[in-house]
């Protein structure tokens, strides 16, 4: 399928959101393209906990969730480890809810419904970003 211009031959990701529905489609899609899963979270308190646990090369995050909000769980994973790869996704693509996401540290952010070769460059411009 679509493969990553990557130096790495694979990279760990893991998948935060609340939908089982967009886990499974997301981690499908990250696999395609080279990826490995490290895990999953279902909300942003796991998140942290997950990304701290797992240490994944990448982190694809939800920004609506019950519990914590992705941008939130970003500022936690950033507050831990400065250099995490977070790219946000959401079926809301108001400017204001990007702005937020990319200034809490996020490195992207992408509109569901997503596309596979859309994730690939995406994937590719964060992990190339090293």
């Amino acid at each position: 399928m679509v493969s990553v211009n990557n130096p790495r031959s694979s990279f760990r990701f893991l998948v935060v959101d609340d939908s089982e529905f967009a886990r499974r489609n997301m981690n499908k899609i990250l696999t395609s393209v080279g990826g490995e899963s490290a895990g999953f979270a279902v909300n942003g308190r796991e998140a942290i906990e997950q990304y701290l646990k797992l240490k994944p090369d990448l982190v694809i995050m939800d920004v609506t969730m019950p519990e914590m909000e992705g941008v939130e769980a970003v500022q936690g994973i950033i507050g831990h480890d400065s250099s995490a790869k977070i790219v946000m996704v959401s079926s809301n693509g108001y400017q204001e809810m990007i702005k937020s996401a990319l200034d809490s540290g996020a490195k992207h952010f992408l509109t569901k419904p997503v596309e596979p070769k859309q994730v690939a460059s995406v994937v590719d411009f964060v992990l190339g970003d090293c």
